[in-house]
């Protein structure tokens, strides 16, 4: 059990839990008695096909007040604002490297929701492929409103600012340096603890994201499923005027409720919101020469159909110790068949020294070389190779087998900076090999 601001967890990466707020709701040894205590609605919800493999399943028994039946009806669609859902290729983006300095929260009263943009997207969310990377800016709380997203989970990672999030299986606190992820179709509300919040969300649309497989690494390092924590039970009950905004297969639509649809008593099951400390994952890496590929550090993975190669990585570079001997530690300037998309959340990269920011996003699509700037390259070229701990460093990328697409908003930004790629102007030829027969 853990508990920060008050708030009770339980523990558990994927665990069957169990918890009610109300003494005698949960049903034993059976999940849908004839009567519920208290008179309660049973209602399943599931994350997984029906046939899957049971290591594989997914899905919640709820007890709740009203069957959500009576809260997703009389939908009509409302202006997306800057959401955008795949596929979506607003005009010819720029075969680049693209990087972005932090956008400003901004004065303009909004929430989490309003406040929601989307940077770019890859696959296409009717067909459960791919993600959406967004940013978010708000200075003030979503009060008798909720939001649920049908189309994919949602990857939340604060960069400023803490965040409280009231689900209809719980209450979350999460702030920078840690994570939470909030499943497909479940119902929240964002309340800032803070007066400004600003941070990244992955809107994953493919399989949910779940611990990497280990392989020869084995269990005991990277992240460790019991510091991964889920929600107690805790309900609404008044009869309050909420807005309830659902987002389905690109559409944002919106229905107005004379109650909080947050009203689950009590829950068991394997399908539910979770947060995470990113200061609590184990790093690995080399303890002789040269370096590993990045996937080493992968956090949380949504595989594809292909094995081994991700709909999308959670990846996470944080502070450590670099010991390798006779080796250039930055990573080394590479091109890949995976696109990567990265964010600063604090401290610095080693492979950026300059124009990276906490708050800033870097795009580097498939086959699009890219390396450390010219500062990090004459650093390890020349660094004295003692063991150093490599301090100050949150970064952390969503690597998928899509493209990332930049949308329009992010396109038209003051922000994109347009002389990154002059990061590698001064990479010259070094070299001493004799020229044309000198």
């Amino acid at each position: 059990m853990g508990d920060d601001f008050g708030v009770e967890y339980q523990s558990g990466f994927g665990n069957e839990h169990t918890t009610e707020a109300e003494p005698g709701v949960l049903p034993i040894g059976q999940n849908s008695p004839q009567r519920v205590a208290h008179d309660l609605y049973t209602e399943q919800l599931t994350g997984s096909a029906f046939t899957v493999a049971r290591a594989d399943a997914l899905r919640t028994w709820m007890y709740r007040i009203r069957p959500s039946v009576r809260h997703i009806t009389a939908l009509a669609d409302i202006d997306p604002g800057n959401i955008r859902t795949s596929p979506c290729r607003e005009g010819s983006p720029p075969v680049a490297q693209l990087r972005w300095s932090p956008v400003g929260i901004g004065d303009e009263p909004r929430t989490w929701l309003e406040g929601l943009c989307t940077l770019a997207a890859n696959g296409d969310a009717h067909t459960q492929c791919g993600a959406a990377t967004h940013l978010y800016f708000a200075n003030r709380s979503m009060e008798d409103e909720v939001f649920a997203n049908a189309d994919g989970e949602m990857l939340i990672l604060p960069q400023l600012g803490t965040l409280r999030l009231v689900t209809e299986l719980g209450t979350l606190t999460v702030g920078p340096a840690e994570m939470a992820t909030i499943p497909r179709a479940v119902k929240f509300r964002v309340e800032l603890m803070e007066e400004t919040a600003r941070g990244y969300v992955c809107e994953n649309y493919g399989a949910p994201f779940r611990l990497p497989d280990p392989g020869l690494i084995g269990v005991d390092a990277l992240a460790m499923p019991r510091d991964f924590l889920y929600p107690v039970a805790g309900y609404e009950a008044e009869d309050r005027p909420t807005r309830l905004v659902f987002k389905h297969d690109g559409r944002l639509l919106e229905t107005h409720l004379p109650h909080s649809p947050l009203d689950v008593v009590a829950w068991h099951g394997n399908f539910a919101p979770y947060k995470y400390d990113l200061r609590n994952y184990c790093p690995l890496g080399p303890l002789l020469f040269d370096h590993p590929a990045p996937s080493i550090w992968t956090l949380l993975t949504s595989p594809s159909d292909i094995p081994g190669t991700a709909n999308v990585d959670f990846v996470l570079f944080r502070e450590r110790w670099a010991v390798q001997e006779h080796t250039f530690r930055p990573p080394w300037y590479h091109s890949n068949v995976m696109s990567e998309l990265m964010g600063l959340i604090e401290g610095t990269y080693d492979a950026k020294l300059e124009g990276f920011m906490p708050g800033g996003v870097s795009i580097h699509n498939a086959f699009l070389p890219h390396g450390p700037d010219i500062d990090a390259y004459d650093a390890g070229t020349t660094a004295d190779l003692e063991p150093r701990r490599m301090a100050d460093m949150l970064v952390f990328m969503l690597e998928s087998r899509y493209a990332w697409i930049p949308t329009a908003w992010a396109a038209g930004l003051d922000e994109l900076q347009d002389g990154y790629a002059d990061a590698w102007t001064p990479l010259d030829d070094r070299s001493t090999l004799r020229r044309g027969g000198e």
